[in-house]
């Protein structure tokens, strides 16, 4: 029994379900009862009023009048259901909304908080100090810009743009790719071009000298 009672019972998870949550569930559960009980009651007055229609065929009046104040006085706790009816369904519709703007505020606080906590790690006097050393470094680097502009006369400005230029083409000529010096293979189409062009200024020599030998044998002649 020592042994049993002895052990340390395992702790139950917290239940997700809050009180809120409860409540709304509740509201539900009796908007639900309240219109299984409108439906009995529309039943109950159709009955009545078809048991009240049997009376009066058989006469019995006294009957069917006592049934239609009844059904009279079960008509007017159906409008009072509805009543009830809208009043539970607009509460539980306000719950449910109140439960939606919680979680809103809920996000809004933990938002908050973590934007406080990055505030804290921020000092407005670093912050500062930062935007002053900023600050005052672009204006000594305006300064010294100022000073080497001023230093600098204009044969020294055109032959700095005559460096940057020649810079410029010589990384130009880096990139592009060489040109082969040795030349390329005839190939034998162009060969045979050749061959017929040398054969024909050959012809061409030949005939230019035999033309000489016959005007040289023609001026003999004629000095004959």
């Amino acid at each position: 029994m020592g042994a049993l009672f002895g052990k340390s019972s395992k702790k139950t998870a917290p239940s997700r379900i809050t009180d809120h949550d409860k409540a709304v569930l509740q509201l539900k559960q009796q908007r639900d009862r309240l219109k299984q009980y409108q439906k009995r009651i529309e039943l109950q007055l159709e009955n009545d009023r078809l048991l009240a229609k049997k009376c009066l065929q058989q006469g019995r009046k006294d009957r069917a009048k006592l049934l239609l104040r009844k059904k009279k006085y079960q008509e007017s706790l159906l409008s009072n259901a509805d009543k009830q009816l809208d009043n539970l369904e607009k509460l539980a519709a306000d719950l449910e909304f109140a439960q939606v703007e919680m979680k809103v505020l809920d996000g809004l606080k933990q938002g908050n908080a973590a934007l406080k906590k990055v505030h804290d790690m921020l000092d407005i006097n670093e912050v500062e100090k930062i935007m002053d050393e900023t600050r005052e470094g672009i204006e000594k680097q305006q300064e010294i810009d100022a000073i080497l502009t001023d230093v600098l006369t204009q044969e020294d400005e055109d032959d700095v743009l005559a460096e940057l230029d020649a810079l410029e083409a010589e990384e130009q000529r880096v990139q592009l790719p060489d040109v082969p010096s040795e030349e390329l293979p005839a190939t034998p189409a162009a060969t045979a071009a050749d061959d017929l062009e040398d054969e024909e200024d050959e012809q061409e020599t030949a005939a230019t000298k035999a033309t000489k030998v016959k005007d040289s044998a023609k001026k003999v002649l004629l000095e004959a």
